[in-house]
């Protein structure tokens, strides 16, 4: 059955999460504070990059079924469920920031209040929240509508960034955390269409999913960091990580996924989810020292890179560099804690020239760097007389130069790839030094 439903709260999961609902047939009005942000989206604009949801918006706000506001009153009087997709930025300790959900749930209950409504109100953390999230919305909702009909419920997403879309149209499942029969069968129902394949929807306490979905965030950044600390291993006695990717890759009981070294993880969640399960279990005594040795792993993993780099010219003062990639993977323009910036940033300390280019994330990193490095129209562009080649972002553009136009355009035929984009042997043969992430350097220049 059709719902309406509000979205509070227009970043990457809120916008991902209305724009799907409604294509499933919904009524869906996304509540945002940010007005220029709502008028951009009223005219089907996207503020972020995310392949396949351009069409989506479009298609739902043309037909009506999606709206964008910033009059929160609105979507609380007209939504039976109002899902919190709304920032928990790290705090300086590594704590979720639950300002901003917690306001929004006291506002929300004040609007109850205040109108008296008395119809069934769910509301839903869609956010990735600290596990006793849900006992303290639902506390707010107590304290500041006592008497009213209001549930919350816990229901942590599983997006990945380039494949959002896919992921929560066809969900390999469905996580939710609540104790209320009929907030339960609410959620279910809302669900059903994107589960026809026979992919599950877990219930489960609220405490239960909440950590759900840091366990998952922690565990996949655990194989990464693995993975990347093998890899100086393999470098030092000369093994190739690849092969051991496809060998343990290859056990059911392991599985393909989350293998690949490289310089790191990045993103919105993997860094922010680590920090905060740790400042969680730290906190009533029961540290996991296996995601503290993950999260020195991936700061160790890039500046080991940097360093490569910066060794192997010598001096990197008045160097000049090719970067391709800024974001923190492909099909994504997100830059938040993008490896690259870290290389960026070391480079720039040491006095290199810095020109880049990446297929969506020049604008945001042009907000943040500003001319402090140079912006390149493309990939080849970046190479006239470069010293060095850094791969940083493994997109598919990327996988197939031309090597006569690199060797033509660069000063030295030196490349460093922190995505092993590329065999070390033909990259060799093409006259070029390579540098990748656990294997042999080849072509080495003495």
């Amino acid at each position: 059955m059709s719902q309406t439903i509000g979205i509070i709260g227009t970043g990457y999961v809120g916008l991902v999460t209305g724009t799907c609902f409604a294509e499933s047939g919904n009524n869906v009005l996304c509540i945002d504070v940010d007005q220029h942000k709502v008028e951009t989206l009223q005219q089907g604009k996207m503020p972020i990059y995310e392949p396949g949801l351009e069409h989506l918006l479009e298609r739902n706000i043309s037909n009506g079924r999606l709206k964008f506001s910033t009059n929160l009153e609105q979507a609380v009087k007209q939504c039976s469920m109002l899902f919190l997709c709304l920032p928990t930025p790290p705090g300086e300790d590594g704590s979720a920031d639950l300002n901003y959900v917690m306001d929004a749930a006291k506002n929300i209950a004040d609007i109850i209040k205040k109108e008296n409504i008395t119809d069934f109100r769910i509301l839903v953390n869609k956010s990735t929240v600290p596990v006793g999230t849900a006992d303290k919305v639902r506390m707010i909702c107590r304290n500041h509508a006592p008497g009213f009909d209001i549930e919350v419920v816990s229901n942590p997403e599983f997006l990945r960034e380039g494949f959002a879309v896919e992921d929560f149209m066809k969900p390999d499942r469905v996580v939710v955390g609540t104790s209320n029969e009929r907030a339960e069968d609410e959620m279910r129902d809302l669900y059903e269409p994107f589960l026809r394949s026979g992919n599950p929807i877990y219930v489960m306490d609220e405490k239960s999913a909440e950590i759900t979905k840091y366990a998952a965030n922690c565990f996949l950044a655990m194989r990464i960091s693995f993975m990347n600390e093998l890899s100086e291993y393999c470098e030092i006695i000369g093994a190739d990580i690849e092969n051991i990717r496809i060998g343990i890759g290859s056990d059911s009981r392991i599985g393909k996924r989350f293998l690949f070294s490289g310089i790191g993880y990045g993103g919105s969640c993997f860094p922010k989810d680590v920090k905060a399960l740790l400042h969680s279990t730290d906190a009533v005594g029961a540290p996991l020292g296996i995601i503290h040795a993950v999260e020195a792993a991936n700061a160790r993993q890039i500046n080991r890179f940097v360093e490569k780099i910066i060794n192997r010219l010598n001096s990197a003062k008045d160097a000049k560099i090719a970067l391709w990639g800024l974001s923190f993977k492909p099909n994504t323009d997100d830059v938040r804690e993008a490896p690259a910036y870290t290389i960026i940033d070391r480079l720039l300390e040491v006095g290199a020239n810095i020109s880049a280019y990446d297929p969506e994330a020049m604008p945001n990193t042009k907000s943040i760097y500003g001319d402090a490095i140079h912006y390149a129209n493309s990939a080849y562009d970046t190479l006239k007389d470069a010293d060095v080649l850094i791969i940083a972002t493994e997109w598919n553009e990327f996988r197939k130069p031309d090597f006569s136009v690199l060797r033509a355009s660069m000063k030295q035929s030196l490349i460093f790839d922190g995505r092993n984009l590329f065999d070390p042997d033909s990259v060799a043969s093409e006259g070029f030094e390579y540098h990748s992430i656990g294997r042999l350097a080849t072509g080495i220049i003495s």
